[in-house]
């Protein structure tokens, strides 16, 4: 049965802080993995009148695999293709430190202004196990460095911790509104 967005785990699920683990094999529970992902992005997605789903590591429905999964066309909600990244890595960062909102499926309406680099170089596997790099440059290099950080147990807002402006409120008109830091800095839900 293919997932949905009721399996997308969200903080404070300790899983979400953990290492994930390299894949060895790429094997019919991995083929499967990937599969759960891409539908529980999509099913996440269709619940969300002003979000995209982009991407999705495979600790976020609580599989701790080097797994991601990136949208083709992130501009496009009518897209449901998607890239698979295993044991993604990143090689290179370069150019400058951008500051621009992210958000994320694990911390639901909550969006912060985090600094990432303009372009990176990846190398992983693919879905057939032939190794590949790929360059990406802007929204698609923020994109990476935030999924490579979940594999990595970590998440957006450990980024922007101790930087009181950053963080932002998605209301139901679609717009983001400036949080109030001192009603967030002690949440249990969000800091562990």
């Amino acid at each position: 049965m293919a997932l949905t967005k009721e399996d997308i785990i969200t903080l404070p699920n300790a899983h979400l802080r953990q290492r994930s683990t390299r894949v060895a094999l790429i094997s019919s529970e991995i083929r499967q993995v990937v599969e759960d992902m891409e539908s529980a992005t999509l099913s996440w997605d269709a619940s969300r009148k002003h979000e995209v789903g982009v991407a999705l590591a495979a600790i976020q429905i609580d599989r701790p695999y080097r797994i991601i999964v990136v949208r083709n066309d992130f501009e496009n909600k009518e897209d449901q293709t998607f890239q698979v990244f295993i044991n993604p890595e990143i090689t290179k960062a370069e150019g400058s430190l951008t500051e621009d909102y992210e958000g994320c499926l694990s911390v639901p309406d909550i969006y912060g202004k985090v600094k990432r680099y303009s372009k990176v170089r990846i190398k992983a596997l693919s879905l057939d196990g032939e190794p590949f790099r790929v360059t990406a440059e802007g929204f698609l290099a923020r994109i990476f460095q935030h999924e490579i950080d979940h594999l990595n147990g970590l998440v957006f807002i450990d980024h922007i911790k101790n930087n009181p402006e950053a963080f932002y409120l998605l209301e139901a008109d679609g717009k983001l509104k400036a949080i109030d830091y001192d009603t967030i800095k002690d949440d249990p839900v969000l800091w562990q």
